[in-house]
């Protein structure tokens, strides 16, 4: 890797409430912010009532107070449209605004995110309050960009007011223009679910199986709200663009029921993501083997990264995190603030705020932790930040703009996702392959992409990738396999699950021998198959001719059958009925080769697979690494760097075979070297 070209500073930074805080403290705040080595500070994306405490009356007064100081101490502001909270004098006049549940139940003021996208009467003031801001703000010499909104659809993803059900209904008209195109797609003749008039149509409402509609209804319900989320947010985009075309744009998420590439593509400069990662310590599953714990955000992360290569962090986790009543995170140990920090960087990002500069002293987030506590004295959370200023105002400007390389891609899709969370014959099968997969390539220490399959996706897209995972995509169109066949064909290696390839783009199951779109790619057929659920026992996988070479065939089983003489068993079943049928494949098809794995991935299948691939890390030639270490490479075309990051609490120990410099520090390593528990190298 040679050696490290200057590009734009790092933007190290935290978010900040001053409408919380005394004016008295604003000042030693900012002065401290800057003594960290902050440059960028986050304000008001939850202050509508400051800026507009009645309908149309608008004051600045305390936010230019606010941003004016900040810039004295150099600090840039990025401002946040505060409509995730609408204020009460708004929700009390125009309660068509509010959001409601399938059941009819108005979801009132006092929290927040309490309204719906579809109301015009509330797109009509946010438009009003974004204008204003824009145009008072649009050439302050302190504000450097915009955040949309706040977290779109977190807290909640569905939507059923009356603004929602005619909206939806309008949004069906347009796609599918006549009743009969649209019974057609969401299969009304079963269940005599007919429908006559566009009267009729609705989002999904209860029904008497508790909460079963349509299928294909719910599968166009997501895709509607991702487009009206989208809808939503281009209101405020476009006024910003228009009054402020100097400043950037982004917001922060990563939620569920949004096309984020599509909200990125239409609407931002950079996707923006709120990273905690001690989420991984409460939300945990007693049966999973060796989980990789916080060190799996960075998959979290890879899915950022093909959103936006370049990301920024709006809200990086610095302390023990909860509301009163939930999310009670433990404490971060010392070392791992400055872990997770360089994990996002690591992945990509290229701004980095922490969350945030003082604990609340009141409301539901009194427990999620800041950088200082509520006595405001200093911790050592603050002195880990201000490692990590001092390191990055050198180091960061190096690392800005390289990108993330990586061989190997995880496959993904928007239709697939929404389906999957109604649809259990295949919906949980992706998250455990995706995971699975994930641990195993990070202790092989193989980076990985993840890549969404859309639309928009080309050849181009693929062919970088030496390696496509896509672990069980029910949902493949036509076009879809043959863009996968393309690929294969000039050379790429495509691994599939159970479970592929059966639905059409309607959630409708084809009419063909599984795996459906996919057989000419797979070059088999599904004899049988069967759920390995209530009394049918697990089975197991023999790799080969070994007998001692087994792993447990999780979940589902696809029973295989071979149509091509280009087919190699790669793997079959080890008992059950279907004892020594196929279970795994592989099918040369032109310059390439398609694997069918005919359960839900584990590690140790996904490791059979790498090692039958001869796949290996980019750093082996130089780099000895235990597992516990993650590394990820970014890189241009002039400079590149290794991201070393120990998960572990203990120190391991690496072994260079070539001479590095720590980026970070500018140690000259090689040999045998210690990484200290949680701690971080930056090669080159």
């Amino acid at each position: 890797m040679s050696k490290p070209v200057v590009n734009e500073p790092f933007e190290l930074g935290v978010c900040y409430y001053p409408e919380h805080w005394p004016e008295e403290l604003w000042a030693d705040d900012y002065r401290r912010m800057a003594e960290t080595g902050f440059t960028i500070v986050r304000l008001a994306e939850f202050a509508w009532s400051i800026f507009e405490p009645e309908e149309g009356v608008y004051q600045f007064e305390l936010f230019d107070k606010a941003i004016g100081l900040a810039h004295s101490y150099g600090l840039k502001v990025i401002l946040g449209t505060p409509t995730a909270t609408p204020p009460a004098w708004l929700t009390e006049r125009y309660p068509e605004v509010l959001n409601v549940t399938d059941e009819g139940v108005v979801l009132q003021h006092g929290m927040r995110r309490h309204y719906n996208y579809s109301s015009p009467k509330y797109r009509e003031l946010c438009a009003g309050i974004t204008r204003q801001l824009a145009q008072h703000y649009a050439n302050h010499p302190g504000v450097a960009g915009w955040q949309i909104d706040n977290e779109l659809n977190c807290e909640i993803n569905v939507f059923y007011s009356e603004s929602d059900h005619l909206a939806f209904r309008q949004w069906v008209q347009a796609k599918y223009e006549t009743l009969d195109q649209l019974n057609d797609a969401w299969g009304t003749v079963f269940w005599n679910q007919t429908y006559t008039s566009w009267s009729q149509v609705f989002l999904p409402r209860p029904t008497p199986t508790a909460k079963q509609p349509n299928p294909h209804q719910a599968l166009d319900e997501k895709r509607f709200i991702s487009d009206n989320t989208i809808s939503f947010a281009k209101i405020q985009a476009d006024i910003i663009r228009e009054l402020a075309p100097s400043q950037w744009v982004t917001t922060n998420g990563l939620f569920g029921h949004l096309d984020s590439h599509e909200l990125n593509e239409k609407l931002l400069d950079f996707f923006s993501y709120d990273s905690y990662p001690q989420f991984a310590s409460i939300h945990t599953d007693p049966e999973e083997a060796e989980p990789l714990r916080d060190r799996s955000w960075s998959l979290s992360l890879s899915a950022v990264r093909s959103i936006s290569p370049n990301f920024c962090i709006m809200e990086q986790q610095s302390g023990p995190g909860g509301w009163v009543n939930r999310m009670n995170m433990p404490s971060p140990k010392p070392g791992q603030m400055r872990l997770w920090t360089y994990q996002s960087i690591a992945h990509g990002a290229d701004k980095l705020l922490y969350f945030r500069w003082r604990t609340a002293t009141r409301g539901h987030e009194i427990y999620w932790h800041g950088l200082n506590d509520y006595h405001n004295q200093p911790n050592r959370r603050v002195r880990e930040a201000a490692q990590i200023g001092r390191e990055l105002a050198e180091a960061g400007k190096h690392i800005t703009g390289t990108r993330n390389q990586a061989d190997v891609a995880i496959v993904r899709d928007y239709d697939n996702e929404w389906d999957g969370e109604y649809d259990v014959w295949h919906g949980p099968f992706m998250w455990q392959s995706n995971k699975e997969w994930f641990k195993a390539l990070q202790k092989r220490h193989i980076p990985n992409d993840v890549l969404y399959i859309r639309s928009k996706t080309t050849l181009k897209d693929l062919i970088p990738y030496q390696v496509l995972i896509y672990p069980h995509p029910a949902i493949m169109s036509d076009e879809t396999a043959g863009l996968l066949d393309q690929y294969v064909q000039q050379g790429g290696t495509l691994i599939f699950g159970c479970r592929t390839g059966y639905k059409d783009t309607r959630g409708q199951c084809y009419m063909r021998p599984f795996p459906g779109a996919a057989r000419d790619l797979c070059g088999i057929t599904v004899e049988e198959f069967t759920m390995i659920q209530g009394t049918r026992l697990p089975t197991s996988i023999r790799w080969g001719n070994d007998p001692e070479a087994l792993t447990s065939a999780d979940a589902f089983n696809d029973i295989l059958h071979v149509e091509e003489d280009t087919i190699e068993v790669m793997g079959t079943y080890a008992s059950d009925y279907y004892a020594g049928k196929p279970a795994v494949t592989r099918n040369r098809r032109g310059m390439g080769e398609v694997w069918y794995y005919g359960a839900v991935f584990n590690a140790e299948a996904a490791y059979k697979i790498i090692d039958s691939l001869n796949l290996s890390s980019p750093a082996d030639e130089w780099l000895e690494l235990p597992p516990e270490v993650e590394l990820q490479i970014r890189s241009n075309d002039k400079s590149g760097y290794a991201f070393l990051l120990n998960y572990s609490e203990e120190a391991v120990t690496i072994t260079l075979k070539e001479h590095k410099t720590d980026l970070l520090t500018g140690e000259t390593l090689s040999g045998t070297c210690e990484l200290e528990g949680f701690g971080v190298r930056v090669l080159y």
